[in-house]
């Protein structure tokens, strides 16, 4: 299963950075291959100052050794041996109007001392993050989630739009970090499905991606914009920092394993705003944004 799903992010790392090229139409990807010491690599991809997106990454990586102490203690396991592979990409465009992008689709292995096979599991999602709310662009985001869930079984969308919508929460704010999309983890085998068919569903949400984002920008990367619109992105943006360096799981688990700093960090958006005590004006676009950030929506049936 782990070299099926290696190949499969391989090959999903090369049609997403093609399809983004293409739509930059300046910027191109910088390839930075790099090794762990540990055991493992990956293949880290950035595209920088380019017509349509400011900075992004599309990552993926193949990790494994000796599960790390502080790791067995949020397993609850001792003298375990993992191995971790993935893809991970955001995207930050420059225009307000483009929101930003998170996807995640990984896949988890771990050992006993004689190298059998103790647990397995996939994980991942992607979740939109927008700066000014569209509300068809939200609708067409997780229309074609649901679209992909729904192709296994119809009680996933939900399910999985949920999760998102919890995870993807700024506690400490009281809002949301986006307006979700999917998240799922730990999808082991059970007694109605083996670890080929999680497989065949978590690609197909890999699958998916393009289809629900790539329209999204389309339409709106030419929109025009002044400073005050920039303004509120980047303060936006600073709630987007907020969340991936105080709650999210994935930076946890890189900087606790030692993984490549440049890599797990590159989802921090190059330009942000800390504004003390901001708040937006009654009745405005930036207020109307918030309020959906404070009361999720059934965004597929609206």
């Amino acid at each position: 299963m782990k070299h099926q799903f290696v190949s499969y992010i391989k090959t999903l790392q090369n049609s997403i950075t093609a399809s983004l090229e293409a739509i930059d139409g300046v910027a191109t990807f910088h390839e930075d291959p790099w090794i762990r010491p540990e055991g493992g690599g990956g293949r880290t991809r950035v595209i920088e100052n380019g017509a349509v997106f400011e900075k992004g990454g599309v990552n993926i990586s193949e990790v494994h050794g000796k599960l790390p102490q502080s790791m067995q203690q949020y397993f609850g396991v001792t003298d375990a041996d993992f191995f971790a592979c993935g893809l991970s990409l955001v995207l930050h465009p420059k225009n307000p109007f483009v929101p930003t992008v998170h996807a995640n689709w990984r896949y988890f292995e771990m050992y006993d001392s004689d190298g059998a096979i103790v647990d397995q599991w996939f994980g991942g999602g992607q979740d939109l993050t927008p700066y000014y709310l569209f509300e068809e662009d939200a609708s067409h985001f997780h229309s074609i989630c649901k679209k992909a869930c729904d192709a296994h079984d119809p009680s996933f969308y939900p399910k999985y739009k949920a999760r998102c919508d919890e995870y993807f929460y700024n506690s400490h704010r009281g809002e949301a970090r986006g307006i979700g999309g999917l998240f799922f983890d730990y999808l082991k085998k059970d007694d109605t499905r083996n670890m080929q068919d999680w497989y065949n569903f978590v690609t197909e949400v890999g699958n998916s991606f393009l289809q629900a984002y790539i329209p999204i920008v389309e339409k709106r990367k030419e929109l025009p914009y002044i400073q005050e619109h920039r303004d509120w992105q980047e303060i936006r943006r600073g709630r987007y920092v907020e969340f991936n360096l105080v709650h999210d799981k994935g930076t946890l688990f890189g900087l606790k394993t030692n993984g490549r700093i440049e890599s797990i960090l590159m989802s921090l958006p190059p330009h942000v705003q800390w504004r003390y005590d901001h708040h937006p004006e009654s009745g405005s676009e930036e207020e109307k944004l918030i309020d959906v950030l404070k009361n999720p929506r059934d965004w597929a049936n609206s």
